[in-house]
């Protein structure tokens, strides 16, 4: 199978896995222990949330380890939101966040908060008019994720801070899909909140992190725990955060960048020579290279999706969060595409296996699917 889905997930690095597997033998102690064992498997987790802090460059005292992407940006939206509450009621998100962010918008719904949801350009870009627009004198927190996990465009985040700076606007960040791929520590003096995930690159599944600034109180889901400061609760993992933070400084020095913009342009150029069959979403000039999100027109992208898994290649329909769901994906609905178009979004994300080899294979099933199904849609129109 040549892999294709690397904005899903990815398979553990070696060297994370070490890491994992000597924390877990030697270091196994819980972190709330007195004794020795519970102290030494403590400093390695305060290493570990020094290092990760040198990684975004923010202070450590804000950073929490959770569960992964889905948990941080649910506790920093609410946390968030209630840490402002006496300032206002009003929160803004795009509607192309994750789904996480969307469900803890809708539990603050419940409990006396206004939601504003703010739409994507075409290019698949804030709309930073509509964003300005949407800003009332009770907004306290704009949510704005880094980079979209369909179609990869890169959000101005600091265009977004210096809307709402002079306003005292809390700014959230998710930076699940950017963190290992951008030096996201460009856009940190601009966020209040951020949320970052391990199994994105290439550590464990089941880890992940939020930063809070400091100065902002955190407020905890559930009073009472003792993990995490009191702001999560659950016995720390101890051996997946330290292989988080391996798989983390090697994304650093990895600097794969241009080689997913070489891919990138080989399968497009490939493309070109039947570019009417295909729509690529998003603007190359803010994008992420890895992901390419794309239509066969006329084509559902579920199906095309089976067909390439059954030619040996696995790529996605949209976010691995919302498989399955039966509507529209939250890119295509924030970019005002209509329901039946947004059917047919497939997702293609390069990650270590890819090669210029099975990256030109890729590209010559995407077009012999396409030329079938316009050859098929033909016929039956003329039938």
């Amino acid at each position: 199978m040549h892999y294709f889905d690397y904005a899903a997930t990815t398979p553990l690095h070696n060297e994370a896995a070490e890491v994992y597997v000597a924390i877990a033998q030697q270091y196994f102690g819980n972190t709330t222990s007195l004794h020795d064992e519970g102290g030494m498997a403590q400093n390695i987790l305060t290493q570990c949330r020094q290092r990760l802090g040198e990684l975004l460059d923010v202070h450590p005292a804000g950073l929490y380890f959770t569960s992964g992407g889905t948990e941080s940006n649910s506790l920093a939206l609410l946390s968030l939101a209630y840490s402002a509450r006496s300032k206002g009621n009003h929160i803004i998100i795009t509607a192309a966040e994750h789904p996480s962010i969307h469900s803890a918008a809708a539990y603050l719904n419940e409990r006396g908060f206004r939601i504003t949801t703010v739409s994507f350009t075409p290019e698949g870009m804030i709309d930073l008019e509509e964003l300005e627009a949407a800003i009332t004198e009770d907004t306290i927190v704009v949510s704005v994720q880094h980079c979209n996990p369909e179609i990869g465009t890169i959000q101005p985040i600091r265009a977004v801070f210096d809307l709402v700076k002079q306003r005292d606007i809390l700014v959230h960040s998710d930076c699940v899909q950017s963190f290992g791929k951008l030096h996201i520590r460009q856009i940190t003096p601009y966020v209040d909140s951020l949320s970052v995930s391990s199994h994105k690159l290439y550590g464990p599944k089941g880890v992940g992190a939020v930063y809070i600034n400091p100065r902002i109180r955190a407020v905890p889901l559930f009073p009472g725990v003792v993990q995490e400061r009191g702001f999560r609760g659950g016995t720390v993992n101890v051996p997946a955060i330290a292989a988080f933070i391996r798989a983390a400084e090697l994304a650093e020095v990895a600097n794969e960048y241009e080689t997913y913009q070489s891919l990138r342009t080989l399968l497009l150029e490939k493309l070109q020579s039947k570019k009417q069959h295909f729509t690529i979403y998003g603007t190359d000039k803010f994008q992420l290279p890895h992901i390419i999100g794309f239509c066969v027109n006329g084509s559902e992208g579920q199906l095309l999706m089976l067909e390439l898994n059954r030619r040996g290649f696995a790529v996605s329909t949209g976010s691995a969060c919302q498989v399955g769901q039966q509507q529209s994906s939250t890119t295509m609905t924030a970019m005002k595409i209509s329901p039946t178009v947004a059917k047919g979004l497939v997702r293609i994300s390069f990650g270590h296996t890819s090669t210029v080899e099975n990256t030109m294979l890729l590209a010559d099933a995407l077009l012999d699917i396409a030329q079938t199904l316009h050859t098929r849609n033909e016929k039956a129109v003329i039938q």
